[in-house]
């Protein structure tokens, strides 16, 4: 018990320490763009005026808003203090709404597509790959590699191969965004039929891209362990062959748990670059516009939203394996 809390310890530490250095990235990165983020929010306040004074007022009006006239120390601090209570600041290019109901809107389309698609995706993936080294045979030679070649396709890339085919061409899915333009969000019936009408094709398009990896991985880990040699041994003592098939997918599944809590936590791969392309109304599409508009606060929201679910990930990652896996345990109670 004592060798297993010394072991979540570290690792606490670890990811604490690893935290640390990417707010400060994340701080520092965005403010490395070139160009005035407040540009556009004055062109938008100054529509129609020419007077290079009212402009030159405007300017240093919002830029001492947005505490740009500080030193990058100060507002460095500014940032951490902020953040330690829980504030991300105000958006430029979105002002004067906050990066925290920003991202709180956003987060929960991403949630509500990407945790299902993966979820789903892992399923099918790890099923696939456990019939194809099974059964091998059709399974292993024809269906898992249909997969397989769906997957290499970089999720944004198949994005606008099924948006051209199914939604441009063939009508079968609508052609972008969230839910219907001429509709505002609320709880009635006809919007709720209508997100789930915009919700399908990149909910298929994320799932198929999911598959094809996690079957390669859980095929490969599960031929390991039906040519090892406790398999043979077991075998020969007559154990029933669904009883070590049981034993085999347990221990061959402990690799692809972390390929699934690493997969909740990097979303922020191509998934979210997916998003962009089905114009998605989740944490992708909100990035993409940070970026476009040079929006420091709400660039460093979004990072550090993606940063945490990584870490998160990785932390879940290890205290799982702690938890599931023998030979950890065995490890930290000898050491």
């Amino acid at each position: 018990m004592k060798g297993m809390m010394k072991y979540y310890g570290q690792k606490v530490i670890w990811y604490v320490a690893t935290l640390i250095v990417a707010v400060f990235l994340n701080f520092l990165l965005p403010r490395l763009m070139p160009g005035n983020p407040v540009d556009m929010l004055v062109n938008q306040a100054l529509t129609g005026s020419t007077d290079p004074g009212v402009r030159e007022q405007v300017v240093q009006q919002y830029t001492e808003q947005f505490g740009l006239d500080k030193s990058l120390p100060e507002q460095f601090l500014t940032y951490v203090g902020n953040l330690l209570q829980g504030d991300l600041g105000m958006s430029i290019s979105q002002y004067p709404r906050t990066v925290n109901e920003i991202i709180g809107s956003a987060i929960i389309w991403t949630l509500a597509l990407q945790i299902p698609a993966i979820i789903v995706g892992w399923i099918l993936g790890n099923g696939l790959g456990a019939l194809a080294a099974y059964l091998r045979g059709g399974v292993d030679k024809v269906v898992l590699p249909v997969f397989m070649f769906i997957s290499n396709f970089p999720a944004f890339g198949l994005g606008m191969v099924f948006l051209w085919l199914f939604a441009s061409q063939l009508h079968w899915f609508p052609v972008g965004g969230g839910y219907a333009a001429d509709m505002v969000p609320n709880f009635s019936w006809d919007f709720v039929l209508s997100v789930l009408d915009h919700y399908r094709l990149p909910f298929i398009t994320m799932v198929l891209i999911a598959i094809g990896g996690q079957a390669i991985g859980m095929r490969s880990m599960s031929i390991y362990e039906l040519n090892a040699d406790y398999v043979k041994y077991s075998r020969f003592l007559g154990i029933r062959d669904l009883t070590i098939v049981r034993y085999v997918f347990r221990n061959a599944m402990l690799p692809q748990v972390t390929g699934l809590a690493l997969s909740l936590g990097t979303m922020v791969g191509g998934n979210l670059v997916a998003e962009m392309v089905f114009s998605y109304p989740g944490i992708g599409t909100t990035l993409f516009d940070a970026i476009s508009g040079r929006d420091y606060p709400l660039l460093s929201g979004c990072t550090l939203i993606i940063t945490i679910m990584v870490l998160i990930a990785n932390l879940v990652v290890e205290i799982l394996y702690g938890v599931i896996d023998p030979r950890v345990k065995a490890t930290q109670q000898d050491s």
